[in-house]
């Protein structure tokens, strides 16, 4: 059996080394090769590039890298023609994945999306597109499961990979010291990223410093090379004085000792929620870029965390000419309150970390919600349903239409 594996995300790396080793548990003859990083290289698939380093935002960058992601495109199809895969897997990554997925689809190769692009969220027309070139989705979450049936694509609820080797997905953890709290800063895993929210986290670690003399910092960093830019900035930054300590590749870790953090908006939102961790989310743009994600944008909140726990996750886009001149406050029924920005959210993201850790009460109440969700949703073995699926694909050669499945 042949698979072929794409991902462009250091996230979607990390979940496709784990889809690949639960494919070899089923089926060890397998011989995988594709798109990818570091992890699936350590789990034996055969690269024909690396794809995390290409891993850009927004769309004048992927202007500026359209060449090489060209050029990746056609290696990919030239392996295609070589090895022949029984199935091709994507993961995440979008706009290139669309790409990989026509020319799969025009080999004849079944195509499978495994923690899909959040269509529902921004671009509820390129369902078509999903119904077109994708044979079967593996979804994560249960709202999106269930908004793709609903759109006509076959979808298997399998659940999200981030819970399948984490310890803390098994429990709530022990009490953690009530002296001397670690608070975790998060900027993000991307270069424009931890840009745009190091300042807010910096300017945030003085300010609670100044009303919690007794807390901790520590900065989770994707890799060394974040880290050393983070450190550097830490240096001749406001929070120079406050002794913050820079991790790479601890962020798990840190989560484990973590009593509260701060941190971009991203997937590591489900690994917080995982270790019951009462976090603000952080994200800050540019005012066109306000702008312009406020027509499309169609998900009541960015972080996945809040979107499980709302009632209502997707409805209209709200566009707005102008972003809002101040930070306004977070929404209520947010778990984990959240600030897609212009200005500086950082004195807001202060106010919750100070009340959670000072006020028993508040804190006990913020955990009672988190853990509602994660005892929903935080259920490992999304990688094991996800290889039966791939495995099943793969041996019949084509796909079965099952558009309502749970995997089990």
């Amino acid at each position: 059996m042949r698979v072929f594996v794409s991902a462009g995300e250091p996230s979607g790396d990390h979940h496709a080394a784990l889809l690949v080793r639960a494919i070899r548990m089923q089926r060890p003859d397998v011989e995988c090769a594709g798109l990818g990083g570091p992890h699936m290289a350590a789990e034996g698939v055969e690269l024909v590039a690396d794809l995390t380093r290409l891993a850009v935002m927004w769309f004048l960058r992927v202007i500026l890298n359209i060449h090489r992601f060209v050029d990746l495109a056609r290696r990919a199809e030239r392996s295609f023609l070589v090895a022949r895969p029984d199935v091709c897997v994507l993961v995440d990554f979008p706009g290139f994945h669309w790409w990989l997925a026509w020319r799969a689809k025009r080999h004849g190769i079944p195509v499978v999306f495994y923690c899909p692009p959040q269509v529902w969220a921004w671009a509820s027309w390129r369902v078509r597109k999903m119904r077109r070139l994708v044979d079967r989705v593996l979804s994560p979450l249960p709202f999106e499961h269930d908004w793709f049936v609903a759109h006509g694509v076959d979808s298997t609820l399998v659940g999200h990979p981030f819970f399948d080797d984490l310890e803390v997905a098994c429990g709530p953890r022990t009490a953690l010291p009530a002296t001397n709290p670690l608070v975790l800063l998060l900027p993000g895993s991307r270069g424009q990223e931890i840009e745009g929210v190091l300042g807010t986290l910096e300017k945030a670690a003085v300010a609670i410093r100044r009303r919690l003399p007794n807390a901790r910092f520590a900065v989770g960093a994707l890799h060394e090379r974040h880290a050393r830019r983070i450190a550097e900035s830490l240096r001749s930054g406001v929070a120079a004085d406050l002794g913050i300590e820079v991790h790479a590749g601890r962020t798990r870790q840190l989560i484990g000792e973590a009593a509260a953090a701060i941190a971009c908006s991203g997937s590591v939102s489900l690994e917080l929620l995982a270790a019951r961790v009462p976090t603000v989310i952080v994200y800050r743009v540019s005012g066109l870029a306000y702008v312009v994600q406020s027509w499309f944008r169609r998900a009541r909140f960015i972080t996945l965390v809040n979107l499980l726990a709302c009632r209502d996750p997707i409805g209209p886009s709200r566009g707005v000419l102008l972003p809002p001149s101040a930070v306004p406050p977070a929404d209520p029924e947010a778990v984990y309150p959240e600030y897609l920005t212009v200005s500086d959210p950082a004195d807001r993201a202060v106010e919750h970390v100070v009340t959670w850790l000072s006020d028993p009460e508040a804190l006990a109440d913020v955990k009672e919600r988190i853990e509602a969700v994660a005892a929903a949703v935080a259920r490992p073995g999304s990688a094991a349903r996800a290889a039966a699926e791939v495995v099943e694909i793969a041996a019949a050669g084509r796909p079965m239409n099952r558009s309502v499945r749970v995997a089990a």
